[in-house]
C-alpha cells in the first residue's frame, strides 16, 4: 500500500509505457538545483576500517540465487550484465528464489529499519529498473508491477517512477552516469538521487511491511552497484 505523495514540481502530462504496466504510488519530483553545498561522499567505515558509530548504511552484493538466467553477475557480484542469449536455464541451479520470467536480480542484504543509501553506475543500457522490493516478492513478476516493489525505470530515454500498475513521469533528469537511491524505512520513502549533481530528484512514498532488499531489472548493457556508503549530508 502507498501513502499519498506531494509533488514539489509538476510532472509532464501523460506517461510512457515501460514494459508491463504496473506500479505507482505517490511520488514527488524535486528540483535538480539543490542549493545546499555538496557533501563529500564517504564510505561507512572510518580511516581504520571500522564502522562509524550511529551511522546507517547497507553493504550488499547481488544474490546469484535470485538472478534470471539472462543476467551474469560480475565484479565479485556487485555488478550485472545482460546477455541476449543468456544461460541455458537447464544448466543453472533451479530454486524458488530465482526470477523465472523477468531479467531481475535482488540484493542479498535485507533492510527492516533505518535510512540507507547506495549508488548505481549505468553502462550502455537503454532499459533498466532500479529500486527496492520485498525480500519475498513473487519471482513470477517483474519489479515495478506490483505493490511489493518500488522502482525507478529508464526506457525510451525517459524516466518514470513505477508501482502498482501505474507510471509517473520524472522530468529534468537526463541520463546521469551514476544515480543514488535513498531508502528511509520508517518514513516509507524511496528517493532517486543525482549522485553527480548532489541533488534529490524524485521520491516514491510507500509503507514497507517487512524486510526489503535492493532490486534491479536490466534488458541491455550493465549496471554496477556501490554500497557500504553513508547517507550523504545533503540528504
Amino acid at each position: 500500500m502507498l501513502d499519498a505523495l506531494t509533488h514539489t514540481t509538476s510532472p509532464s502530462p501523460g506517461s510512457v509505457p515501460i514494459g508491463p504496466q504496473h506500479g505507482a504510488a505517490g511520488s514527488s519530483n524535486s528540483s535538480a538545483g539543490n542549493t545546499q553545498p555538496p557533501a563529500r561522499q564517504q564510505t561507512a567505515h572510518g580511516q581504520h576500517g571500522q564502522p562509524q558509530e550511529g551511522q546507517n548504511y547497507i553493504s550488499f552484493k547481488l544474490d546469484e540465487k535470485t538472478a534470471h538466467s539472462s543476467l551474469d553477475l560480475i565484479r565479485k557480484d556487485t555488478g550485472v550484465i545482460y546477455r541476449m542469449i543468456g544461460i541455458d536455464p537447464t544448466k543453472i541451479p533451479q530454486n524458488l528464489e530465482r526470477f523465472r520470467e523477468w531479467a531481475v536480480v535482488l540484493g542479498d542484504t535485507p533492510v527492516s529499519a533505518g535510512r540507507h543509501y547506495w549508488e548505481v553506475t549505468v553502462k550502455r543500457s537503454q532499459e533498466f529498473r532500479i529500486g527496492a522490493a520485498d525480500a519475498d516478492m513473487s519471482r513470477d513478476e517483474c519489479i515495478g508491477v506490483n505493490t511489493r516493489s518500488w522502482v525507478f525505470a529508464y526506457s525510451h530515454k525517459k524516466w518514470h517512477a513505477m508501482l502498482a500498475n501505474k507510471t509517473i513521469p520524472i522530468v529534468n533528469i537526463g541520463h546521469p552516469a551514476k544515480v543514488g537511491l535513498l531508502l528511509d524505512y520508517e518514513a516509507g520513502k524511496l528517493s532517486l538521487v543525482d549522485a553527480e549533481k548532489h541533488s534529490l530528484i524524485h521520491t516514491i512514498a510507500a509503507k514497507f511491511l517487512g524486510p526489503v532488499v535492493p532490486a534491479f531489472g536490466l534488458w541491455d548493457g550493465e549496471l554496477l552497484t556501490h554500497s557500504g556508503l553513508v547517507v550523504p549530508e545533503y540528504l
